[in-house]
């Protein structure tokens, strides 16, 4: 469970029809940061989503969730909002993902310093960490400290999603390290999309 402190009332989650606008006047603002120009379509999210096993315990964390298509889908998938942690560094996104998942744990920081950003609120290793960022905007190196954070704050085996419009993968294979497994190209994602999944394999 998540410290009290971190949690917010209940609220009802409201209809907004303007996320396309939201996502694209904050690419526009930062490119860098945001990363897309809309958010994730519902084939994609929901696919992000089928690769967390709500029945492991645990939080699960959720990089880059801007206004919450991955989050629901992770909702709908079964897992409680009590057990999200939802990193976002734009303010105006964590207002909306705070009215919109009252009951999960929002948390406006650098998704890329987890360790600073939410080892402190995790009572036990996550389930599972789960990834909207523009990794191509960062070095290699930093992509990989990313990961192996994520690995280490996450129970043994612990998948890492991780999204993206390239061809490659979007942190590079280390079979000596980890496991890197690609999803089937979403084509009806507007770009199309893949996922990528990346585990610690387990002594």
């Amino acid at each position: 469970m998540l410290p009290q402190s971190h949690r917010h009332p209940q609220k009802k989650v409201p209809v907004d029809l303007d996320d396309e606008a939201r996502f694209l006047r904050s690419w526009i603002e930062r490119p860098l940061v945001t990363g897309a120009v809309t958010p994730s379509g519902k084939l994609l999210a929901r696919t992000m989503a089928s690769y967390v096993d709500p029945r492991e315990p645990g939080p699960v964390i959720e990089l880059g969730p801007g206004t919450g298509p991955v989050t629901e889908a992770l909702v709908r998938r079964g897992i409680e909002q009590e057990r999200l942690v939802l990193v976002e560094f734009n303010p105006d996104f964590c207002r909306l993902l705070r009215h919109r998942f009252p009951r999960a744990t929002v948390v406006q920081g650098d998704a890329y310093d987890i360790r600073t950003t939410v080892s402190e609120l995790l009572a036990e290793p996550a389930a599972a960490t789960i990834s909207s960022l523009p990794l191509f905007t960062k070095p290699v190196e930093q992509r990989l400290a990313l990961l192996r954070a994520a690995h280490d704050l996450s129970r043994a085996g612990s998948p890492f999603i991780q999204f993206t419009y390239a061809v490659v993968p979007p942190i590079p294979k280390h079979p000596s390290e980890y496991t890197a497994t690609p999803s089937q190209r979403i084509w009806l994602n507007l770009p199309p999309a893949r996922v990528w999944v990346y585990r610690r394999p387990t002594a």
